[in-house]
């Protein structure tokens, strides 16, 4: 690790603490310390430390990085830096996700891009590159996994980490493991994360979100009760705005205030979610962290500018996101044996419609023409709003798309899609357009999809 590391983890006070900055261990605080002792580190003077009585002891770990979209944009074009920096945009569209700059002008996640133009109209605006989030994202949860196996994926940029028993592995603590990879990541990545240690789930998600971005915060065992007394309802995990509102109404609007009750009164109010209650509000959490599990679908969906109806605009986006979920499929070396059409309409109610496959598909052009013949169904004159397609069942792509006895032409369609994604790869994705991508497609004859 960094120097300071080696042989004092057995005898040090965890009062003394770290820095975050270069790792060295700090002077141990006097039995009475002033407000002010020892504000800035002994070695590099950052005022980054970290001090808890249970620091060394703790293990659960969330990680989240911040502004994560916003901040890989930030990182790959300098002259976003001082910015306020929306990922999102169209005049239909939502933001994803918007730095911090753009967050003190009050934007947030999900809100519609009308608004936060208002309410930030020098934001730029950038156009969302999942492909390139991904690939970020992926190196990312690589190092976590050079630190312990038990890490589980919450979303493309956090993740819970278990590291009981990876103090002799590393020869560190937790604690200071965690900081060492925050600084890593900051390095090798130019990105920035927050950490949150406890020794429960529950309090690590709610320790990363402490003290954003850059953040490193500690919520030990003896303080929960309370730490979590004056928190509102809602910062517990699976209490949404239905049932805060419900709780409220029923005169509960703290955590201290569950803590007070009793668990058969509260299950007998709100069920098997009681239970939950009355646990988490005293910081009683034994979920285990679950390493990641195998993937369950892949999809790519759109949100038009504006509703549309006629085929001829929706058969070329269909045909695009059916390009794009290929190519994740052929990247992943994995095939899917059901497509999904997702729509969603003018006044916002969803649609799904699916079909199984005789066999598990890769190809671009199975998964478009099946989309298509469930599209063909919706087409009513009804006004969409969005548009999606995508594979479930994944399996391993050696039985896929076996030569078609019935459809001739199906095995010229798939050659010609070889013979594109070897261009593709070469010169760029834009590098060959097919006649539907161009707008030529429609619906003028019904399609029937392969089995």
């Amino acid at each position: 690790m960094t120097k300071g590391l080696n042989g004092y983890f057995s005898a040090a006070d965890p009062q003394a603490g770290f820095c975050r900055d270069c790792l060295a261990v700090q002077k141990k605080l006097k039995k009475y310390p002033r407000q002010n002792q020892h504000p800035r580190c002994s070695e590099c003077g950052s005022p980054r430390l970290v001090r808890h009585q249970e620091l060394y002891d703790l293990s659960f770990a969330h990680i989240d990085c911040d502004a994560f979209y916003a901040a890989v944009e930030k990182r790959d074009n300098p002259e976003l830096r001082d910015k306020p920096v929306i990922i999102g945009g169209g005049k239909r569209g939502v933001v994803s996700t918007c730095c911090y700059i753009a967050r003190i002008h009050g934007v947030r996640s999900a809100m519609p891009t009308f608004k936060a133009i208002e309410l930030c109209p020098e934001a730029v605006f950038v156009a969302p590159n999942m492909e390139k989030y991904r690939t970020v994202g992926h190196q990312i949860r690589k190092m976590m996994l050079d630190l312990t196996p038990l890490v589980e994926p919450l979303s493309i940029d956090e993740a819970f980490l278990d590291l009981r028993g990876t103090t002799k592995l590393h020869h560190a603590p937790p604690a200071l493991v965690l900081a060492e990879f925050a600084r890593r990541i900051e390095k090798e990545i130019g990105i920035t994360v927050s950490v949150g240690l406890s020794y429960c789930k529950f309090l690590a998600k709610i320790a990363s979100d402490m003290a954003k971005p850059r953040g490193f915060s500690v919520i030990g065992e003896a303080e929960t009760m309370e730490f979590l007394k004056p928190k509102p309802v809602s910062m517990i995990w699976g209490v949404g705005k239905a049932l805060t509102a419900k709780l409220n109404a029923d005169g509960i609007q703290t955590i201290g205030q569950l803590q007070q009750m009793e668990e058969a009164g509260l299950m007998k109010s709100y069920g098997m979610m009681g239970q939950r209650l009355y646990r988490l509000s005293r910081g009683q959490d034994t979920r285990i962290v679950q390493p990641e599990s195998e993937m369950k679908s892949i999809s790519n969906e759109t949100t038009f500018d504006i509703d549309i109806s006629k085929p001829e605009d929706l058969v070329p986006v269909l045909r695009a996101l059916s390009e794009k979920v290929a190519s994740r499929l052929k990247q992943g070396h994995i095939a899917g044996h059901t497509v999904v059409l997702k729509l969603k309409t003018q006044d916002f109610q969803s649609r799904t419609r699916n079909h199984r496959l005789s066999d598990p598909t890769q190809l671009a052009d199975r998964i478009f023409r099946t989309g298509l013949y469930l599209l063909q169904k919706e087409i009513d004159g009804t006004r969409f709003r969005l548009l999606g397609i995508g594979v479930t069942d994944l399996t391993d792509p050696v039985k896929a798309d076996p030569p078609d006895l019935v459809d001739v032409q199906a095995g010229k369609r798939a050659a010609a899609e070889s013979a594109i994604d070897k261009l593709r790869s070469k010169f760029g994705s834009k590098t060959v357009e097919t006649g539907y991508t161009f707008g030529k497609g429609n619906l003028a004859r019904p399609q029937t999809p392969s089995k």
